[in-house]
């Protein structure tokens, strides 16, 4: 299979209403903002919906998460030894996890595991001698701000029920405090770099993959933090070069577009670059 031939950049565009879209757990977990009070949505939080969509699709993803994982792996290691066996800690085993999983011929990741030879005290004595094998992805995402200023709504909320004592009276846990951003334009950007993915793998398909599901990104990702329609997708921007190396930097074709506080868009034309704009689902 042929690797990705053409250097891709692309924009996701994205609507909150009366949602927290990613809380900060240092900070109460009240909506992530940076210190200008624009509203943040983390590179992390976005490749973990990334990540769940492609395993609804069917896709072997290798960082599942806890309550959506398809197997019996209650590790990374385990799942990693289930399917590389004695393979891992090889040489081959970048070949074979980029194979197996796609998130990680897509992102890439870094298996680091101690070594099961050894013992704690051994290793507490000659140091970590584990498998630590970098894998450098393709795909970068970056995270999403929003293109105003939030406000942040916060609101106290009290539990019916205690979750602890004999529930002859009310505890300290039946006080809380929910928050979420009344409305807000978030836009986050990413690129796909071919040289990275001869080294992985990752083939026009496998961005193809990614194209059709970025419209889908917010689906089944429901919480009382994010109630069904608090957040959507408005639209996704896929901008192809006509090389490997690209006809221009992602700094300048992500400078292409502009988006508006309502959420439309305005698209600078650079010669030569095609892009195409997919609606949200």
């Amino acid at each position: 299979m042929n690797t990705l031939q053409n250097k891709t950049d692309f924009a996701v565009v994205l609507r909150v209403t009366h949602a927290n879209p990613n809380g900060d757990p240092l900070n109460g977990n009240r909506p992530r903002t940076d210190y200008d009070g624009f509203g943040e949505i983390t590179d992390v939080c976005i490749k973990r919906k990334l990540r769940d969509r492609l395993l609804e699709s069917g896709q072997s993803i290798f960082v599942q998460s806890d309550d959506r994982k398809i197997d019996g792996a209650r590790s990374l290691k385990a799942r990693a030894d289930a399917a590389l066996g004695k393979k891992l800690g090889s040489s081959e085993t970048a070949k074979l996890a980029c194979e197996q999983w796609f998130d990680v011929r897509a992102f890439g990741q870094l298996f680091a595991f101690r070594s099961d030879k050894k013992s704690k005290k051994e290793i507490d004595s000659e140091g970590d001698s584990g498998v630590s094998i970098g894998i450098r992805g393709p795909v970068t995402v970056q995270s999403a701000f929003s293109v105003e200023p939030i406000d942040v709504s916060s609101t106290q909320i009290t539990k019916s029920v205690s979750g602890e004592g004999d529930g002859s009276k009310r505890g300290s846990d039946t006080m809380g405090m929910k928050h979420r951003v009344d409305k807000g334009i978030y836009v986050f950007y990413g690129s796909m770099n071919p040289q990275l993915a001869e080294r992985t793998g990752f083939s026009d398909t496998d961005a193809e993959t990614i194209k059709q599901l970025l419209p889908r990104l917010l689906e089944n990702d429901e919480s009382s933090a994010r109630p069904a329609g608090s957040m959507e997708v408005l639209k996704v921007i896929w901008w192809k070069h006509n090389c490997k190396s690209g006809q221009y930097s992602s700094a300048k074709v992500h400078r292409s577009l502009t988006v508006q506080p309502d959420g439309d868009i305005k698209l600078d034309t650079l010669d030569g670059l095609s892009h195409e704009i997919l609606v949200g689902f």
